[in-house]
């Protein structure tokens, strides 16, 4: 596997690593409300409003089934800013002013089958062996038996389209939209479902003028060939299938080993493609607060959902969802999301992705994984897990695991610091909690 062709901002030691919150636009509504959301992300120490495709969608009505690139969807639309793109400006604006960066979710691989580009560039789109419109589909991260195919999407044939320059102009002018409006970053979706060398050709094109800007690529559910093929494309980062991990089997630490070379990545406990983590767990704040701290360890970037703060339990909808889905809280852990995104931004140990390798202890419920910042232990530590919900646990460690000058850090406290005392060789964990062990601050 070779390693990832470099841009300016990812050589910076002290970079401070993308701490995400995705707002679902239209669980958020109209755009005039987001800023109300957008100062709730900034207090808890979000650096990063991830918005899913805000573009008005074709016949099944979802976010991703996009049908006209320069418009508003209607449930975002207000009065005074009409139905065009321009009426994000102001709102981008004064996000950025907060101290936020604005990211969105960037769709090249696909629009809606009844997108008007299908009439004025039909060659623009790929055909089966009768002529067909080809549906893009994709493989269930949890269960790579089970694909999913899209009947309300055509795909893109980004690599054969008939004039095919015209068509990577159309998408480097919606790159080049987007940043006139205000956004650095682009989560780009299904990013192995498209050519390299167009991405080359858009991060490029985007780095020449904002070097600061962020390309992240989603490729869960890709197999390894398919991701390492993105490895020179100049991508920031690459998301990551932790989510899914259950602290014992071998695989996430072995793609997190054969991954890392290419780009670093991002951690997420939830997704607007998952189920709630709280419907999951039957509302337990003791996981919730577990898996987003385990998040924020495991690599260098960490995401979540509008709303995983309360415990909401209502799975998010392409199609379906709408303002009044809102819920009533279960729960309120901002505080404790504040104190782990304020460790994740100070300690140079989580500022990268590390190298990760597991320690074995006696008490079987108990993950301990050693931690170091890169392959020469500059920065070094220890994550712990307490996979038991209900009961404590003790983690006894060799000293030879233990940094120097150790200090122990449970974000789990409602203390106001994240700080901790010296680190005895024996540690209590409560119940599903996650603490670290690393150089004081």
């Amino acid at each position: 596997m070779t390693g990832r062709r470099l841009h300016p901002r990812t050589r910076k030691e002290d970079r401070c690593p993308p701490i995400i919150y995705n707002l679902f636009p239209t669980l958020a509504g109209p755009i005039a409300g987001w800023i109300e959301h957008a100062e709730r992300a900034r207090r808890m120490g979000f650096n990063w409003l991830l918005l899913n495709p805000v573009h008005y969608p074709g016949f099944s009505g979802s976010l991703y089934a996009i049908k006209h690139h320069d418009r508003l969807h209607p449930v975002l639309q207000t009065a005074e800013g009409g139905a065009g793109l321009d009426a994000l400006e102001p709102v981008v604006r004064r996000v950025c002013e907060m101290g936020l960066s604005m990211m969105i979710d960037l769709v090249i691989n696909h629009t809606a089958r009844d997108c008007p580009l299908l009439t004025s560039h039909p060659g623009w789109y790929r055909r089966d062996a009768e002529g067909e419109l080809v549906s893009p589909s994709a493989i269930d991260p949890a269960n790579a038996d089970h694909a999913t195919v899209w009947g309300d999407l055509a795909e893109v044939d980004n690599d054969r389209a008939v004039d095919r320059e015209s068509l990577w102009r159309f998408w480097e002018d919606l790159v080049s939209r987007w940043m006139d409006l205000g956004f650095a970053g682009f989560r780009c979706d299904a990013a192995y479902k498209v050519p390299a060398a167009l991405w080359r050709r858009l991060i490029d094109q985007a780095k020449r003028r904002d070097p600061d800007s962020v390309f992240l690529a989603e490729t869960l559910g890709c197999r390894l060939a398919e991701t390492e093929a993105l490895a020179d494309a100049g991508f920031d980062y690459f998301y990551n299938s932790s989510k899914w991990w259950d602290f014992t089997e071998p695989w996430c630490l072995e793609q997190h080993q054969q991954f890392r070379v290419v780009a670093p990545s991002i951690s997420f406990p939830e997704s607007h493609d998952t189920e709630r983590l709280a419907a999951e767990s039957g509302g337990s704040e003791a996981v919730q607060r577990q898996r987003y701290a385990f998040a924020a360890a495991f690599s260098e970037g960490v995401q979540t959902t509008v709303g995983y703060e309360f415990g909401f339990g209502r799975r998010l909808d392409v199609v379906k969802t709408r303002p009044w889905d809102w819920e009533t809280p279960a729960f309120d852990i901002s505080r404790f999301l504040g104190r782990v995104n304020e460790l994740k931004r100070r300690h140079p140990l989580l500022r990268t992705e590390g190298v990760l390798n597991p320690i074995a202890l006696e008490d079987e419920d108990v993950t301990a994984l050693r931690r170091w910042s890169d392959e020469a232990g500059t920065h070094r530590g220890v994550i712990l897990v307490n996979r038991n919900q209900t009961e404590e646990r003790e983690a006894r460690l060799d000293p030879s695991d233990l940094p120097a000058a150790a200090r122990l850090y449970r974000p789990c406290l409602d203390a106001a610091s994240p700080g901790g005392l010296a680190v005895p060789r024996a540690v209590r964990l409560g119940p599903a909690e996650v603490a670290l062990i690393m150089e004081a601050l």
